[in-house]
């Protein structure tokens, strides 16, 4: 079937390049990028809904940074009383 598209320049350009250095045509190449970003959204659809569970508590303790995980580890070995 044939139809039109409008496309942005710029992401048409690197269709162009992509297909000439591929050996596909840009026909090729749109028809394979379509069926790829539609497979991933059925797959996507099939997962099934995670459910985290969460407990009540004030947030992180004080002097806690979780960006900073070499400090986080100290100070869980700190904290461990299983030793």
């Amino acid at each position: 079937m044939k139809t039109s598209i409008i496309l942005d320049d710029d992401l048409l350009t690197k269709a162009k390049v992509y297909a000439a250095t591929t050996g596909k045509t840009l026909t090729a190449v749109v028809e394979e990028a379509l069926r790829e970003m539609l497979a991933r959204r059925i797959v996507q659809a099939d997962r099934p809904r995670v459910s985290l569970t969460t407990v009540k508590g004030k947030g992180v303790r004080p002097g806690i940074n979780l960006d900073d995980s070499a400090a986080l580890l100290d100070k869980m070995e700190e904290l461990d009383v299983s030793s």
